[in-house]
């Protein structure tokens, strides 16, 4: 269509717009009155406009209708594990994680009668093994291979071996499957900002990329993963992972490899909740339109009951039908760019990777992350916007339908725990201070359990 619509009326600035705000404000200050602030030091304004720009922003290259719905599936047992991704793959899964915990699963038993070249397949092995990859990557070429040792090391406060050995051996895998995973999950889950999540996966993927080119084994075609947690701050998640393939193209063009990365994306666990547990459907649906819509690659969902109940089939089936609304339903799948050029998201990515950049300069000037690990500080930093968020929730600013507002009292749930869903204490001699995942709603859901 060649002619323009509405072309007889005059365009409108930022400034006119303000100054029809302020006089409908009827003396109450702009800024005091619809201008609040983030826990990233964002200032968000009542509207945005293309004057805040100096350019136009550019086109982004997400692919939003390839983004592929998988299922989660931790390896327990083999023949199970093998029968659930078979279900998960005729009731609609596109793409298949495997969580597997030990060597001693049989690669050839977990993908009987599964077809790697159609079904993309995931591994994020929790132990340490050259062999191991090579003999699943023998019988599934395709395999996308997970191992991230600085988010054992975050976690766990220890390394599977010693730094050295650790570090020798992903080595050797890296070289053989030429990519590498960076799991920022545990940053958001453990309290971390957006900002922080944002600048300690560069700084983390960057100890890598430091390491490689100092034994002059990086690669240009080696390819990065980014395993991301998704919050309920819809419009700022979306700006999260634009932001971050733009930070990733950055670091990944000053070591002149592939700038490209792919992101798997699943819901926090944060703010799910054990009361009213049926608000989390509502928050991963949310949390899942942002992953896809901020360019996500691969989404799996979580279970509402995830937090308190071993995996069952309708907790799965119901997790996997939300992205199937979605993408055959709400037809997130049709348009490749959908948050391009909406002027707040485009600022919000654009103030997010600033600010993230900054503290990434910031962490490697003083060491880099593994040093900052290492003194605490990267812990200490995620505590302190922890606490604030958790003053929030207890204030009410922040809210958890059916928790701190309007709870059912009614509601019992000491009879349903198949899991232990609180922070676990177990004392023991660790490297570092590990980073400790902990959901908001913790101290109310105790206090309430042991009032029923």
């Amino acid at each position: 269509m060649s002619n323009r619509l509405f072309k007889e009326f005059d365009s409108v600035t930022a400034k006119q717009w303000k100054q029809k705000i302020q006089f409908d404000l009827k003396g109450a200050d702009y800024n005091d009155t619809l201008v609040w602030q983030t826990n990233e030091d964002i200032s968000v304004k009542p509207f945005y406009h293309a004057d805040d720009f100096k350019e136009q922003p550019e086109v982004s290259n997400a692919e939003a209708t390839t983004w592929k719905i998988c299922q989660s599936i931790f390896v327990a047992d083999v023949k199970n594990a093998n029968q659930k991704a078979i279900d998960a793959i005729e009731r609609g899964a596109e793409s298949i994680k495997f969580i597997v915990p030990s060597e001693t699963v049989s690669i050839n038993d977990l993908l009987k009668g599964i077809n790697p070249a159609s079904t993309p397949l995931y591994f994020e092995l929790q132990f340490l093994s050259e062999t191991y990859v090579k003999q699943l990557t023998a019988i599934s070429s395709n395999a996308n291979i997970h191992t991230d040792i600085i988010y054992n090391l975050a976690k766990n406060g220890n390394w599977f071996h010693s730094l050295n050995d650790d570090f020798h051996e992903f080595k050797a895998i890296t070289a053989y499957t030429k990519s590498f995973s960076v799991d920022t999950s545990l940053y958001q889950n453990a309290g971390a900002n957006i900002v922080q999540q944002l600048a300690y996966s560069l700084a983390h993927a960057n100890e890598y990329l430091n390491y490689f080119e100092e034994k002059k084994a990086i690669s240009p075609t080696l390819k990065i993963s980014f395993n991301v947690s998704v919050g309920t701050n819809y419009f700022f998640e979306i700006a999260k992972l634009r932001a971050l393939r733009m930070l990733w193209e950055t670091l990944a063009t000053e070591y002149h490899i592939n700038p490209t990365c792919y992101i798997l994306a699943t819901p926090t666990k944060r703010n799910k909740t054990l009361y009213d547990y049926n608000n989390n459907m509502l928050r991963t649906t949310t949390e899942c339109m942002s992953a896809i819509l901020g360019g996500a690659n691969s989404v799996y969902n979580l279970p509402y009951d995830a937090i308190y109940h071993k995996d069952n089939e309708f907790g799965e089936r119901i997790a996997r039908n939300q992205l199937l609304v979605l993408k055959h339903e709400s037809y997130f799948d049709v348009v490749n760019n959908p948050s391009d050029g909406a002027f707040y998201i485009e600022s919000l990515t654009n103030q997010l990777t600033e600010k993230a950049l900054d503290l990434f300069k910031n962490i490697e000037e003083n060491g880099g992350f593994l040093k900052q690990l290492k003194q605490g500080t990267i812990q200490r930093k995620i505590k302190e916007n922890a606490a604030k968020e958790d003053a929030q929730f207890n204030a009410g600013e922040e809210i958890l339908l059916g928790t701190n507002k309007h709870p059912n009292t009614e509601d019992k749930m000491k009879q349903e725990l198949e899991l232990y869903p609180f922070v676990k204490t177990n004392q023991r001699k660790t490297l570092i201070e590990p980073i400790i995942e902990k959901r908001l709603a913790e101290k109310i859901e105790q206090e309430r359990l042991k009032n029923e």
